[in-house]
């Protein structure tokens, strides 16, 4: 007997979504679709397709909104697969906070909290519980599981979090989280299946994308991370700014007048590649692109994710292995090649030709035989770190989230 699981990444303009079924005894998993909404908040597009090609492809005619485009999901998956009944959801969610250091069963006391944490990821955790909200609406009955982007790592040490503020804001929950969690969780199970026991060692995981930053992994856990207590720290992003002297925005605000308001959309929204730029927030494009600011915006973010991982050497006390991941970081060889070109200090030498011709899915070792760091490139699969969570919690391998 089988059971069936629906994973949703929903983010304010897209729902990401997968289909998998896991045999009850086996634990096997395999995936039976993927698709995603786009478009909301102005159009709706609807797109799925399985190991055979395309499923679906449409315009939907109604209303552009997450109600509209998870009713359309519930009746599609029906028709689609009329054999099967949804067993449970999972979602990704951004912010677990410093309550939850694993995936949940959400209910109201777990909703109520993570409601109080939006305003650390204003970008992601609104829409991510919007999700969780529209679909209690659609399917009260469906048990729906929260896996969090920051659950990775708390296993950090307290001198990896805390920030030099008096102790009261640690007391009240002011600290480093960091976030891809997810990410650098399958990075941390996949890389001993390909290496081995090698594993266990001094891992620095690159996860550069829209959203990007790197991960220390030291015994297959997380010991320090690039993002702080929301997800503008650490490296400059697609339109996020990275870290930032304290003192610019204490001066936008005094001398400029800029609203708090103001800040946060600098800060998030246009700053970041497509701030440095001026055309894109997309590296694909900025790689394309043959003006002098989007070379400097490509330069500008290969510069940080060296000067950002050389710091995160001294955490792991030395350096073994490093992992790109991510969408710049599995299709970027160009990103590859500046950064890896800036860490020769670190006895890193990477094989051009194995850099240059790698294509995902399959992951792939790009450095040479000679290089002291052995430099990798491993495809991220988010979709099933959720699953596998949700398979055991419905499966009553793990504890829901009462408290």
């Amino acid at each position: 007997m089988s059971q069936t699981v629906i994973t949703l990444n929903s983010g304010s303009s897209s729902i990401k979504f997968a289909l998998y079924s896991a045999e009850k005894i086996s634990h096997r998993i395999s995936l039976l679709c993927q698709g995603e909404f786009e478009g909301i908040p102005n159009t709706l597009h609807f797109s799925a397709h399985d190991a055979h090609g395309t499923l679906e492809d449409k315009m939907i005619e109604e209303n552009p909104n997450f109600q509209t485009a998870l009713s359309y999901l519930l009746k599609w998956v029906n028709v689609t697969f009329p054999q099967l009944t949804l067993s449970a959801a999972g979602h990704r969610i951004v912010h677990g906070g410093e309550r939850y250091t694993e995936s949940v069963i959400i209910n109201q006391d777990v909703l109520s909290y993570l409601e109080t944490l939006s305003p650390l990821a204003p970008l992601h955790q609104p829409h991510n519980l919007e999700g969780v909200r529209t679909l209690q609406a659609l399917h009260p009955t469906l048990p729906q599981i929260a896996c969090f982007d920051t659950s990775f790592h708390h296993t950090n040490p307290r001198l990896a979090t805390i920030f030099a503020l008096p102790s009261p804001f640690w007391e009240e929950g002011i600290r480093r989280f960091g976030f891809h969690g997810l990410s650098y969780r399958y990075i941390a199970e996949t890389l001993p299946k390909l290496i081995g026991d090698k594993a266990l060692g001094r891992v620095i995981v690159a996860h550069l994308g829209h959203g990007a930053s790197m991960c220390a992994i030291k015994g297959l856990k997380s010991i320090a991370t690039t993002m702080g207590l929301t997800a503008l720290d650490g490296l400059p992003m697609g339109t996020r700014c990275g870290n930032i002297d304290p003192g610019v925005l204490l001066y936008l605000s005094s001398e400029k007048g800029y609203s708090t308001q103001e800040l946060s959309d600098l800060l998030y929204k246009k700053s970041g590649l497509l701030g440095l730029s001026g055309v894109s927030s997309d590296m694909k494009e900025l790689l394309q692109s043959k003006t002098p600011q989007a070379t400097e915006a490509i330069n500008y973010f290969c510069y940080q994710v060296r000067r950002q991982l050389a710091s995160l050497v001294p955490a792991l006390e030395g350096l073994d292995i490093i992992v790109f991941t991510g969408g710049i970081g599995e299709n970027a060889w160009q990103v590859r090649q500046k950064v890896c070109d800036g860490l020769k200090w670190l006895n890193v030498e990477l094989d051009k030709e194995l850099n240059t011709s790698f294509r995902p899915p399959a992951a792939a070792r790009i450095s040479t035989l000679e290089s002291k760091i052995a430099v990798w490139i491993i495809p991220t699969n988010e979709e099933i770190v959720i699953v596998q969570d949700v398979f055991k919690l419905i499966q009553g391998e793990k504890n829901n989230g009462t408290l």
